[in-house]
């Protein structure tokens, strides 16, 4: 065979593996081709998560049209944005415990208790909500007054906050059940519910911030309610999946009993890992608010620019990355330990090779790249810097995140914990 045929048949199986990974078939990640297993699990998840990065690029490019001041107060005030993070945070503390224990089941042949810690997750995670909505509903104004916010910020970002905090329990839903598609390879299903509910919150938001034809716009208000509505749709096709009944996971009337020692398993993994998402995005918080303090208005356009490129390719990586935590789930409940080794330290090549390719797009090329986002010279040069900064250290924070989430996989969400804060 000639070496272009070779190469012919390698991109040709390449491709194939692509196409199967969307369509979701059904594979058994605990024999046969590690890589294949990466690529299969991989694409899916970094679709999911490119989508968000895309919308992330896409707000600031317009917003920065319209100069440095505009960019700087992109999103909301950092009292909304910390109460929103806190959410996200018990979102992907459950959605990483539910992970790792339906892997291990899965990885054992066992889709019954696989079923079972799946409903056991959301149970747990709608008693969790029903709080949170509660609390956050009635003292959303005493919340913001508490973390500093200015009385202009709590008249106007009340009702945001309520209706956030209120609707919570669709965006917990969201990621938890996507970590449930995920734990049992199924990662397609969560691909689509992420894209389905994005897309609705993209349609959605002009509608009902500015209106139709001017008439009818809420405003903030309306950019809640457009997100929980899209976040509610995505469920809502989640939910169609696992009670149709087909592949690993299917729940049945028996698995809505309460299991009081399956929960307290779930709750074990769970809070290390949402005290992890708080360490980190507490961190890119305050930050975001010492450059805004001791840089001023440029500083802060220029470094909210390259935090934006910065999430464009972590999130992609990030993906992939999810797939170790996947890999490692299901080989450890298969027995299989140096299988889930060897898909880790492949997982991890295969993001160190994307993230050096990234690395020196930043380092090189950072001038062009953050042009197309800001025309004002000072938010450029402060941009440039931070872009070169930041991408410099990209090879070892790919490789980092395959470890952690590796660990995440496993269970041991302790670890990763002490890592984060540590580091962050």
């Amino acid at each position: 065979m000639s070496q272009q045929a070779h190469y012919s048949n390698k991109l040709s199986l390449f491709f194939s593996l692509v196409r199967r990974s969307i369509r979701g078939d059904e594979h058994d990640y605990t024999k046969g081709s590690i890589r294949e297993a990466i690529i299969l699990l991989a694409i899916p998840m970094i679709l999911e998560l490119s989508l968000e990065s895309v919308f992330a690029l896409v707000d600031i490019f317009f917003v920065g049209k319209l100069g440095q001041n505009a960019i700087a107060t992109v999103g909301l005030t950092e009292s909304v944005v910390a109460i929103v993070a806190i959410v996200y945070s018990i979102a992907i503390g459950l959605s990483t415990a539910a992970t790792a224990l339906v892997a291990r089941r899965v990885g054992e042949k066992n889709n019954e208790a696989a079923s079972h810690t799946g409903l056991q997750a959301i149970i747990l995670s709608l008693i969790v909500t029903i709080i949170i909505s509660g609390v956050g509903f009635y003292f959303a104004p005493t919340i913001l007054k508490l973390m500093g916010a200015q009385p202009e910020v709590v008249r106007s970002g009340a009702v945001f906050t309520r209706i956030m905090l209120g609707g919570s329990v669709v965006i917990i839903l969201l990621f938890l059940i996507n970590g449930i598609f995920r734990g049992a390879g199924n990662p397609a299903i969560a691909m689509r519910s992420l894209w389905l509910a994005s897309l609705m919150n993209i349609i959605l938001c002009p509608l009902l911030i500015y209106g139709i034809g001017g008439w009818g716009g809420m405003g903030l208000k309306g950019a809640a309610i457009a997100t929980t509505i899209g976040r509610g749709i995505g469920v809502a096709y989640q939910c169609y999946y696992l009670f149709k009944g087909k592949g690993n996971i299917n729940f049945r009337s028996e698995h809505f009993k309460i299991d009081f020692s399956l929960i307290r398993s779930l709750i074990k993994v769970a809070w290390p890992a949402t005290l992890q998402f708080l360490i980190a995005s507490g961190s890119w918080i305050v930050l975001a608010r010492l450059v805004a303090e001791t840089g001023g208005t440029a500083a802060s356009a220029g470094y909210q620019v390259a935090i934006r490129n910065v999430v464009f390719f972590i999130l992609p990586a990030w993906g992939l990355s999810n797939a170790a935590a996947t890999l490692v789930g299901q080989n450890l409940g298969a027995n299989q330990l140096e299988r889930a080794s060897k898909s880790v330290l492949l997982t991890a090549k295969y993001n160190a090779i994307f993230m050096a390719v990234v690395m020196v797009l930043f380092v090189l090329f950072s001038s062009p790249i953050i042009h197309v986002f800001t025309k004002d010279i000072e938010a450029q040069n402060f941009g440039r810097k931070a872009l070169q900064i930041m991408g410099s250290g990209y090879i070892f924070y790919g490789i980092g995140m395959v470890m952690i989430q590796a660990l995440n996989g496993a269970g041991d969400t302790r670890t990763p914990t002490l890592i984060n804060l540590a580091g962050f």
